[in-house]
């Protein structure tokens, strides 16, 4: 007779083993049958899709005006050149959202993904090659480079840029591989017990680790929206009061703000963890809040005004009401 459970088998067993330098192996069991592949497939698409990297969105190249032009003294023509220059992959140093880099090269010169690096901007594809410069070459040019996920097309880029830039297709991505496998394991006598394996695999920008750690995160709040919704009824269910479409949007997490990451961060580390605990804090509290910068600060209050603005002036009960309800969530 089969055994009785009342809950799932809790898998107890994580392995990381280091393949290369950007390449790891992470190996998790025991899995109930059918729970490693629910949580596997989601993993592996959340780690192609969503995993932060850093491109050149745009280029303005000196003395060109597109795509198809050439540069004299340059070997390779300016469409050759931009497909080198997708080869090699950047990192903002500083983390930052974006950064416009210039460079400025003459001939006669080899020009590989090395010679990008300065004090902004690290090259983790430093051999990558670019160009062909003779004696009689003069070659400026300025990049954007821009953190991002996943791929954006020029097309979607070209009104945003500023005069003079050619858009460029952007391949945020930094992972360049993320499969599974699911293998079966014994558990005591059982053979059908699961374990998921993972191989991943990254250009550099990021270490594989972090990138399934980042993957982990999303999945996370995307699934929370249904624990969101779920607390605002049962509230809803269970007060009496009058509740609005206004106090429903504030009792969302601050996770659907979009928040950067360090000012999220600085949210969290606070216990802060709706909308609604921030529209009752004043300017004040807001910047006692500790380690949260200037840049965050503006940030968050700039969500803010969003949101109220959006929403009638909230009255005095509404936001006693409010209070109460982010109590009752939280205790």
């Amino acid at each position: 007779m089969k055994k009785i459970k009342t809950a799932p088998f809790m898998p107890s067993e994580v392995e990381v083993t280091q393949l290369g330098e950007n390449s790891i192996k992470i190996e998790a069991y025991p899995f109930e049958s059918g729970y490693a592949i629910s949580l596997a497939h989601p993993l592996r698409r959340l780690l192609l899709s969503s995993s932060i990297g850093y491109s050149p969105v745009a280029i303005k190249i000196e003395g060109v005006s597109h795509e198809f032009d050439s540069i004299r003294g340059m070997l390779e023509d300016v469409a050759v050149f931009i497909i080198n220059l997708k080869n090699i992959r950047f990192k903002i140093r500083d983390e930052s959202d974006k950064k416009e880099v210039t460079y400025e090269f003459s001939g006669p010169k080899e020009i590989y993904g090395k010679d990008l690096e300065n004090e902004d901007i690290e090259i983790v594809t430093p051999d990558a090659f670019l160009a062909t410069l003779n004696e009689d070459a003069n070659l400026q040019f300025s990049l954007i480079i821009h953190k991002g996920i996943g791929y954006v097309p020029s097309e979607e880029i070209r009104d945003e840029l500023p005069e003079g830039y050619l858009p460029l297709d952007a391949f945020f991505t930094p992972v360049k591989k993320a499969v599974y496998d699911i293998e079966k394991v014994l558990v005591e006598d059982n053979p059908n017990f699961e374990k998921i394996v993972f191989y991943i695999e990254t250009d550099g920008q990021i270490e594989p680790i972090t990138a399934f750690k980042d993957a982990l995160s999303v999945m996370y709040k995307q699934m929370s929206v249904f624990n969101n919704e779920l607390n605002v009824q049962i509230i809803a269910e269970n007060d009496s009061e009058e509740n609005s479409a206004e106090l429903k949007k504030l009792l969302q997490k601050i996770d659907t703000l979009n928040l950067s990451a360090r000012s999220h961060n600085c949210l969290e580390r606070a216990g802060i963890e709706y909308i609604g605990e921030l529209v009752l804090m004043s300017e004040d509290e807001l910047k006692n809040i500790k380690n949260l910068g200037k840049k965050s600060l503006e940030e968050i209050k700039e969500k803010i005004d969003e949101i109220t603005q959006k929403m009638q002036n909230l009255s005095a009960k509404e936001l006693e009401v409010l209070k109460k309800k982010i109590e009752k969530i939280k205790s």
